[in-house]
Parts: C-alpha cells; sequence; structure tokens
C-alpha cells in the first residue's frame, strides 16, 4: 500500500513510522497548547481561518508520521509557523512582550482588529447568533441579578419612585430610586437590590427610565412600603414622590432571550 505525497505523485513503500499519528497529534498539542485554545476560542466566535491553520498544521504532523518522516521537525516547523500567523492576526511584532505600546502602535492594532471585524461581517460562512459579550456578561452577573432580568423579561417595566422635597424648581432629592423589584422577583438577598441594578445598568442591561408607567395603580402598593413613608417624613412637609421606572433596554431583552430560561 502506498500514499499520496503533497504533489498528488505516488510515494514509494510505506515505511515504518518512528512515532505514531496520535503521538505525533499529542507532539503537537504539547508544543504549543496556547495555540489549540486560541484556535477553538476563534474557531466559536466565527474565525475559522484559524482552526483550519490548527488542523492543517495537525495534519502535516501526522502525514510525517505516517510516511516514516521526522516528526520533531514538523512539530517545530508548523508550531513556528502557527504562532508567526497568530502574531500577524492580532498585530504582535516578533519578540514582543504584552505590554502598553506606544499611541501609534496601539491606533494601528486597533484599526487591525476592526478591519478583521468588517472583514468577518462580509463573510457569508461566518454565522454568529449571539453577541461575543454574554459570556462575559453572564460571568460578571449574581444569581439574583438573573433573578431580576428574567423578571423585567417576563413582566415588563416595573414602577421606582424619587422622593424629593423643596419647590418644585429648587427640590432636594431624599431618596432615589426606591423600588419594590427584588422582593418580586424572589432576591434571596433584597438589600443589595441597588447594588444589583446599578450593575445591570452599567453593563447596559437596563434602563432607570424618567418616565412613570401609565397605570398609576402600579404605584400605590410601592409608595405605602417604609423605604419611602420614611423618606417622605424626612423631607418634611414639602416631600413628594416622582414617578419613574425601571425597563429591560433592547441589548438586555436580546440577552434574556438568548442566555436565560424564561418559562
Amino acid at each position: 500500500m502506498s500514499f499520496d505525497d503533497d504533489r498528488g505523485e505516488r510515494a514509494g513503500p510505506r515505511r515504518t513510522p518512528p512515532a505514531s499519528s496520535q503521538q505525533a497529534l499529542e507532539e503537537l498539542l504539547q508544543a504549543a497548547p496556547g495555540l489549540a485554545r486560541i484556535a477553538a476560542n476563534m474557531a466559536r466566535q466565527g474565525a475559522s481561518e484559524i482552526a483550519n491553520a490548527y488542523v492543517e498544521g495537525a495534519s502535516r504532523v501526522v502525514r510525517a508520521a505516517s510516511q516514516g518522516e521526522s516528526t520533531a521537525d514538523a512539530v517545530q516547523e508548523t508550531t513556528a509557523e502557527l504562532r508567526a500567523y497568530l502574531r500577524e492576526l492580532i498585530g504582535v511584532e516578533e519578540g514582543s512582550r504584552s505590554k502598553p505600546t506606544s499611541g501609534d502602535a496601539s491606533a494601528e492594532a486597533l484599526r487591525n482588529r476592526g478591519e478583521e471585524l468588517l472583514r468577518r461581517s462580509a463573510d457569508v460562512s461566518v454565522d454568529v447568533d449571539s453577541h461575543p459579550a454574554y459570556m462575559r456578561i453572564l460571568d460578571a452577573l449574581a444569581p439574583d441579578e438573573a433573578r431580576i432580568l428574567r423578571f423585567l423579561a417576563r413582566e415588563g417595566e416595573q414602577p421606582s419612585v424619587d422622593v424629593r422635597a423643596g419647590l418644585p424648581f429648587a427640590s432636594e432629592l431624599v431618596a432615589q430610586g426606591c423600588t419594590m423589584i427584588a422582593e418580586e422577583a424572589g432576591c434571596r438577598h433584597a438589600d443589595r437590590v441597588y447594588a444589583y441594578l446599578n450593575n445591570l445598568n452599567r453593563l447596559g442591561l437596563v434602563w432607570f427610565s424618567r418616565e412613570a408607567l401609565r397605570d398609576a395603580r402600579r404605584y400605590q402598593v410601592l409608595e405605602a412600603q417604609s423605604e419611602v413613608t420614611d423618606a417622605l417624613e424626612k423631607g418634611g412637609r414639602t416631600a413628594r414622590t416622582v414617578r419613574r421606572s425601571i425597563v429591560l433596554t433592547p441589548f438586555g431583552e436580546d440577552f434574556c432571550a438568548i442566555c436565560l430560561p424564561l418559562e
């Protein structure tokens, strides 16, 4: 039995390989484990050419082993080529370290990444069904914050009130963003609700709207809570509530639809 070489010609009789194909692959993985992880991550994000380059390199090592050639040379050559390819792609020069670069170099690296994004956007073979930030957002959420998001996705916008004291055009804020959303969502740590909401707002998932809900009756229970009544008492005779609302942003709606079980 014989094999075709890279030129498509008939090769001679098969020689006994010095290492198996599996051993050759293990040598490549041991030589460049970081490259394997990068290839896998980039493939998940749609950059299939990087994964293809890694697979092609592994195939070269396997082919060398099956034809009885030295796998050490093939591994060394393939690893060097993959590293050079990845450096070129992300704009890292040979021998450089991970450190802040000058303004011009940094701008050039950013432009290169922007060009790569535009190239991928025009590639019809790339089909990414979710935003690349969603994975990082999930890592940045507390369990109670996921409950709040699911509650907003199911029930829609929720009431909140500010308490102000003084004249209408010269008032002082006594309490801000009073809400029952933690209790309504079933949060385990309702006392942390303002930290939760601020984080969700920071991530672009919720918005503190200055608009009141159309149904004024939805504020009645909220305005009877001790947090609000205590603030009204503190503000004195001129204290009053200003009705607001808490809503999911369009980005938050898409995040909940993709990442959270809403049933």
